[in-house]
């Protein structure tokens, strides 16, 4: 299926069964407000990881009733490691952070020993609903990897390719963003963006298709396309934009939210599990679709295991 918005997303994840979020540093007004709205949308059980006294305090403020709420009580530098084994051993699905600073946060997803790494690059997924779109659009990687070589930008473009495949999407149409569509060896980006699509042509990037380099108009808008003559299976219909850097990434989806009025949703990537790492900008509401794009992304994650080992068995 291909999700058109966010409401769809949220009606979606409601019909599944519920999942255990392990928050880290839970003492965090908006993260609690977004864990309350989930709650009563009935498709997750947090478990809160932090201070009590102060998960407690800050819940009071924002009206959220902790009764039969799951707390396990962990000083500011413990939190992050409990948080993370919790999920590590399954007693939760999906990791968020709460009031932490991301690079602590990152430091505990890491470990070697109890952490989550899987041999996969992080990186961040930003996913928008935008006016005038019949998809969702996601966008990658504007919040994680400042300057990716090459090798980088082909895992994230991998990981985002296998987290559309785990909404449903069976071949997602990915455009290597650049300034115009000419390869020009003064402009290195365009290098990059045709060896992607060329990786792609030779299955070291599967499950979508993938071209570059392609502006940002050609990406998404059929009538510039057909207008410069660009003859493309990806041009006027991408639904993954993967950006050269974190400054392009991160300059297009605020210019997405703050001049055109979309709404966004994060997760990581890359993990045992999907991470929700929101910024202490985000809105309840922004936090709340996150979750709910987590949720629906590790329900499809574990059909597919689940779907792999029937054919192994068989």
């Amino acid at each position: 299926m291909q999700y058109k918005n966010f409401s769809q997303i949220l009606e979606a994840v409601k019909s599944l069964p519920k999942l255990r979020i392990s928050v880290a540093n839970a003492q965090d007004e908006k993260v609690l407000a977004a864990l309350k709205i989930a709650m009563q949308e009935d498709f997750v059980e947090p478990v809160l990881v932090g201070t009590r006294s102060e998960i407690e305090r800050k819940a009071w403020q924002v009206g959220f009733d902790l009764k039969d709420i799951d707390i396990w009580e962990a000083d500011a530098l413990g939190a992050p490691e409990v948080a993370v084994k919790l999920v590590r051993c399954d007693f939760c699905q999906v990791l968020m952070k709460g009031l932490v600073n991301s690079s602590t946060f990152l430091k505990a997803v890491l470990n070697g020993e109890w952490g989550l790494r899987t041999g996969k690059t992080l990186s961040h997924l930003g996913v928008y609903e935008i006016h005038g779109f019949d998809r969702l659009i996601f966008l990658t990687d504007g919040g994680l990897n400042i300057a990716p070589d090459l090798e980088t930008k082909k895992q994230i473009c991998q990981n985002a390719i296998d987290f559309a495949h785990s909404l449903g999407i069976t071949l997602p149409k990915v455009a290597v963003l650049s300034a115009n569509e000419q390869v020009n060896p003064k402009m290195p980006v365009t290098l990059e963006a045709q060896q992607i699509a060329q990786m792609a042509q030779r299955g070291e990037i599967s499950g979508a298709l993938v071209d570059g380099p392609l502006a940002l108009d050609i990406a998404i808008n059929k009538e510039a396309a057909e207008h410069k003559g660009i003859k493309s299976p990806v041009a006027g219909q991408a639904d993954i934009l993967l950006v050269p850097n974190i400054e392009a990434g991160n300059l297009l989806g605020k210019s997405i939210t703050y001049f055109a009025g979309g709404l966004m949703a994060g997760v990581v990537l890359g993990a045992g599990a999907p991470i929700v790492l929101p910024s202490r900008a985000d809105t309840p509401q922004g936090k709340l679709l996150s979750l709910a794009l987590a949720c629906l992304a590790k329900h499809g994650m574990d059909n597919k295991d689940k779907l792999q080992r029937r054919q192994i068995i068989w």
